[in-house]
């Protein structure tokens, strides 16, 4: 279920059944001729189809990663590696405060690994 299409009480009712949560992960960045968003989409798309079956509800992908071997590309944009690991964390903080204990990130983009593992900590 894409938390896009919910309003807060829908949220609260599903995680008094279910402490679990989604958070994908991608970037914006240069793809030959394919969108820019193709890593957002992808891990967003991905997370959905995985989740719904479950009932699990899917945040919307966080767009923007750490990229900076393709700001030579217009349209790319990158986080600074610990902005994002700090963004990552307060998303992270978001959710527990407001009651999810299990939170899988989906991962779109290889340039986040190190940064979502640092931030997972």
């Amino acid at each position: 279920m894409r938390i896009a299409g919910l309003h807060w009480r829908q949220v609260e009712e599903a995680l008094a059944r279910d402490d679990r949560a989604v958070v994908p992960v991608g970037s914006t960045e240069q793809h030959a001729f394919l969108s820019l968003a193709t890593d957002s989409i992808l891990s967003e798309r991905v997370a959905a189809e995985a989740a719904e079956p479950l009932g699990v509800p899917v945040f919307p992908a966080l767009a923007y990663g750490v990229t900076p071997s393709f700001m030579a590309f217009p349209g790319t944009l990158s986080l600074r590696f610990a902005t994002f690991v700090e963004v990552v964390r307060d998303l992270l903080d978001s959710l527990a405060a407001t009651g999810f204990r299990r939170i899988l990130i989906v991962n779109g983009h290889g340039g986040n690994i190190a940064a979502l593992g640092m931030a997972a900590e």
